[in-house]
């Protein structure tokens, strides 16, 4: 008996309170740190924006929305999300179609060539878009024969948008139409639906939210880029110069105040970004469960 109770290791049993106390002092750390990092990096800065730009009242806040080269600034931005958006909500949903409901031969390396835009720096890809269609670049001299111009002028601008958010789209689209499957969409077709019938009726539907999702993220994204576009655009002021260029210009230039108004715009842009993103889950997930 004895000898069967030396082999055996006896450890003393925390007490309860104390296990819970130290899982709750581990919570609390874990989330003050959390909250810290939060608050240097994105909760100071932001209000900080807010503070700068209010700073002398709001008349002057709206005095520097009313400027010329703001107002170009803003319709340029606009223009080019306007152009670009329709662009990739077509390309996105071609290539979540082929890519969800069709096997091939290069399906996973078509899908590794959609996530290029997310692993090249914006910089590097407006480069590319230089190399290819500046002066000296591959088309270069063909462009400069039919004196058409790319680079520094608005056609570079809408490529080098169109090429940072060609993923956005496909990349939410791809997954809820696996999720969805063939089988609504065959049931139609043997009803004597035709394709463009079957795409607005029964797909469209059932792809709306992950579409309006991605479609959200490439407008956002378009209207705050600024590496890719400062390579290809020049910043030239009531010419070529974006929001996100205006504000990095005025701000060098030490229009304090005018800079400040503008990335206050572009800071409700992204808040009113991030609450569309919470409904459309929300919308998902409620779909889901249904």
């Amino acid at each position: 008996m004895s000898s069967s109770l030396a082999g055996k290791s006896f450890q003393p049993e925390l007490p309860a309170r104390s296990t819970s106390a130290e899982r709750g002092w581990v919570k609390a750390t874990l989330i003050g740190v959390a909250i810290a990092y939060l608050a240097l990096i994105l909760f100071i800065p932001a209000i900080n924006v807010f503070v700068q730009a209010f700073e002398k009242g709001v008349g002057p806040f709206l005095d520097n929305l009313t400027e010329p080269a703001f107002v170009h600034a803003a319709q340029l931005t606009v223009l080019i999300a306007l152009i670009v958006v329709p662009i990739n909500a077509v390309f996105g949903l071609c290539a979540a179609w082929v890519i969800a409901r069709h096997q091939f031969r290069g399906r996973t390396f078509l899908i590794s060539l959609l996530d290029i835009p997310f692993a090249v720096s914006p910089v590097v890809a407006g480069l590319m878009i230089v190399l290819l269609y500046g002066r000296n670049g591959w088309f270069g001299p063909l462009l400069n024969t039919f004196n058409i111009k790319i680079i520094f002028a608005m056609p570079a601008m809408v490529l080098a948008s169109a090429f940072i958010t060609l993923p956005f789209v496909a990349r939410e689209v791809i997954p809820v139409l696996e999720e969805a499957g063939s089988d609504q969409e065959e049931a139609a077709k043997t009803l004597g639906a035709s394709d463009w019938q079957i795409f607005w009726r029964v797909t469209l539907p059932n792809i709306r939210w992950g579409l309006l999702y991605g479609l959200i993220l490439t407008n956002a994204r378009v209207m705050g880029e600024f590496g890719a576009v400062s390579v290809v655009s020049g910043n030239i002021a009531r010419k070529t110069q974006t929001l996100p260029l205006f504000v990095e210009e005025a701000y060098k230039q030490y229009q304090t105040q005018a800079a400040f108004s503008a990335a206050v715009l572009l800071a409700l842009l992204a808040v009113v970004t991030l609450v569309l993103k919470e409904i459309l889950e929300r919308k998902t997930r409620i779909k889901e469960v249904e």
